[in-house]
């Protein structure tokens, strides 16, 4: 799932997202969200880059001497003058919130929308793409579906939009069950 976003990393993914729109449209949007995609896998899969990235203890100016001694012609000149800026501002600790509310962004500007959904066992392509109909029927958005199985469900479904989540889930309703019985077992001893 991707990083909780906030208010800083909303500002920072629109100015962004600004520039890419000025740069060269659609092309230049999608570069660089693959772009910052990128970076935010180098950074949950290095413990050490992300240090380097996040430590106080290293000068800001020497910072950007090094990011920019490891990114010179490895990335876009607007990806890399976009890291520097967060460097200067203490930021780059923000990259991966950033990155998120970039993809918000694009999604929206597609007219797309991340959906996460969880199943007991994986599901065909009939019910992946009846669910996908569904999905865009109620949401007035092309659903891009994020697909995972978890065998706890039991059975059932379980959706995630955002911050919003839909548990239809045998689990969630045993669960239910089980503290609706707790409740009116409780009052019915007292």
């Amino acid at each position: 799932m991707p990083a909780p976003t906030d208010t800083l990393s909303r500002i920072y993914a629109r100015s962004l997202f600004d520039l890419c729109e000025e740069a060269g449209g659609r092309d230049k949007i999608m570069e660089i969200a693959d772009e910052l995609e990128q970076l935010c896998e180098l950074i949950r899969s290095d413990a050490a880059f992300r240090e380097y990235l996040d430590s106080p203890v290293i000068d800001a100016s020497r910072r950007a001497a090094g990011i920019k001694s490891i990114f010179s012609d490895r990335i876009t000149d607007l990806v890399l003058r976009f890291l520097l800026v967060l460097n200067t501002n203490g930021r780059l600790g923000h990259l991966e919130p950033i990155q998120a509310a970039f993809d918000e962004l694009v999604q929206d500007a597609w007219g797309r929308i991340e959906v996460d959904v969880w199943t007991a066992s994986p599901i065909d392509d009939a019910t992946r793409e009846l669910l996908q109909k569904q999905l865009h029927d109620i949401l007035k958005k092309e659903p891009v579906l994020h697909l995972y199985t978890d065998a706890d469900l039991i059975g059932g479904i379980r959706i995630g939009i955002g911050d919003q989540l839909i548990d239809g889930s045998v689990a969630a309703r045993l669960d239910q069950l089980s503290q609706a019985l707790k409740s009116r077992g409780s009052r019915a001893i007292s």
